[in-house]
């Protein structure tokens, strides 16, 4: 079996996955990212969009995971992905997430501050990913 590390997806419900793996990719605030065993030490933001973890020798995709952003942790021996939203890609509501987008359209209109008008427009931002994901 090749080299492993410990990765872990948490949102603040619960432990999403926990697991030893051969390869995630993070989509980072910066592009995505590729982790493997050794890796060196890196925090990075993640944007919205799809935590994919790899096995190997064939490089298929074990599992895919949809982030609302939040931050990764990698070290040599572990990677940890907080996310304030993350559920199996299949596991998406399209029609919540519709509903979602349709509902901070209309927050960012009736936006009474900078406040408000950047929560609406994040959660415009995680609602498109969420329906990108879920293909439509």
């Amino acid at each position: 079996m090749a080299d492993t590390f410990q990765f872990e997806l948490v949102a603040p419900e619960r432990l999403i996955y926990s697991d030893q793996v051969e390869m995630v990719v993070v989509p980072g605030s910066e592009g995505e990212f590729g982790v493997l065993p050794g890796h060196s030490p890196l925090i990075s933001a993640v944007r919205p969009g799809i935590v994919e973890i790899f096995e190997y020798p064939a490089i298929k995709s074990k599992a895919r995971f949809f982030v609302a952003g939040g931050f990764a942790e990698v070290t040599a021996e572990r990677c940890t992905v907080l996310s304030s939203i993350a559920m199996p890609v299949e596991e998406i509501d399209r029609e919540a997430a519709r509903k979602g987008l349709e509902e901070a359209e209309l927050e960012i209109r009736d936006a009474q501050g900078d406040a408000e008008k950047a929560r609406a427009e994040a959660a415009i931002v995680i609602a498109r990913a969420m329906l990108e994901v879920a293909g439509g």
